[in-house]
């Protein structure tokens, strides 16, 4: 094909969502996937990660959810996606590394190395796992023991009698010394104290910790995560490592030595293991020669449009960065697809009229 409608960059939750609501509206797109399966960033997560942990996924549109249970999550929800690839014959190539997205007379041209894919409009749904983001602290590379982020985590009994220094205050730093602490010796260390959610947590709340974050990405800052709002919430099987003390928060260390973390008051806390559950960034550098990002150092949006670049959607980034949001975002995306190809033919149609 020529020149599409439009082009999705990642089949992810909210690339799916994307593809499946620009078929709905006959706009002619492809869909790039970085991976050779399908399953997104749900693929590379932990084994031990089950479907109970991740509260189950929402449901891809005119879908079922997929089963909420004791199996793993990158089982399941790849699985999922596959299907649901399959049953609405979205239009997926894989594998496709997007190195970078540039402007061509009026026209966006996605590059893939030899390969290139003309388009009117881009949907963006890369992402954060590809991008771990792995803080600096003078002499990390001295350190004798073993290094490893999120990402990389291969489960507990891989660390089972060996002190492991967990780092970050979010989420995924509590589940994960809700695996470690019953196995191995633990310390937990942030960079502020955490914020531990009390209450219900009602859907009014959900709404107004989304609403935060949105504001966040109006304003053209970089997108905080909607956890960091909501507060943090300890489910019944971390009891166990909560009871042995795991979270008993430190301060952050400020310096890394061989054997182990130097702390503020200058103790030395030894280590075999730094798990750095310190989270993830946008993975957008493919987008750079757009030149998208504001003063601020975010993207501004407004709903899921690029306010740069009204040709770009971006979803899956900042508020809809879950499942349940990147499902709305990808209706979104599809809306504002249409409403810019719609603008561009009734400004071609009116030059046409013009010359006449």
């Amino acid at each position: 094909m020529g020149t599409y409608d439009s082009v999705v960059i990642g089949a992810g939750q909210a690339g799916l969502s994307a593809s499946y609501h620009l078929e709905r509206r006959d706009i002619a797109h492809v869909v790039l996937d970085a991976d050779a399966a399908p399953g997104g960033a749900w693929q590379h997560r932990w084994d031990s990660l089950s479907m109970v942990d991740v509260h189950g996924v929402a449901a891809l549109p005119d879908s079922d959810s997929p089963h909420p249970g004791s199996e793993p999550a990158n089982v399941v929800v790849p699985a999922y996606f596959a299907d649901y690839e399959r049953a609405h014959a979205l239009p997926v190539l894989r594998p496709v590394q997007v190195d970078r997205v540039t402007d061509d007379d009026g026209l966006l041209v996605v590059r893939a190395g030899e390969r290139a894919w003309t388009t009117r409009t881009l949907v963006n749904a890369t992402g954060t796992w590809s991008q771990p983001h792995l803080p600096y602290y003078p002499g990390r590379e001295t350190f004798l023991g073993e290094q490893l982020h999120t990402h990389q985590y291969p489960g507990a009994e891989h660390f089972r009698g060996r002190r492991v220094v967990v780092v970050g205050g979010g989420a995924s730093a509590v589940q994960l010394l809700g695996e470690l602490a019953p196995v191995t010796d633990t310390l937990w260390v942030t960079r502020s104290e955490p914020v531990w959610r009390t209450d219900d947590f009602t859907p009014e709340r959900g709404r107004e910790a989304v609403a935060l974050v949105e504001e966040r990405v109006r304003r053209g800052l970089s997108p905080a995560s909607v956890v960091s709002v909501t507060g943090l919430v300890l489910r019944e099987q971390e009891r166990a490592a909560a009871a042995l003390g795991a979270y008993r928060r430190h301060p952050m260390f400020v310096a890394v030595e061989p054997d182990g973390v130097r702390m503020a008051d200058g103790s030395l806390e030894p280590a075999d293991v730094i798990l750095w559950a310190t989270g993830f960034r946008p993975a957008l550098r493919h987008l750079a020669p757009l030149h998208l990002r504001s003063e601020h150092g975010g993207i501004r949006l407004d709903g899921t449009t690029a306010v740069a670049d009204p040709r770009i959607q971006l979803v899956g980034y900042g508020p809809s960065a879950s499942t349940i949001g990147a499902n709305r975002a990808g209706r979104s995306a599809a809306r504002g697809v249409s409403r810019w190809l719609a603008s561009g033919r009734a400004q071609d149609t009116s030059s046409m009229a013009s010359s006449a």
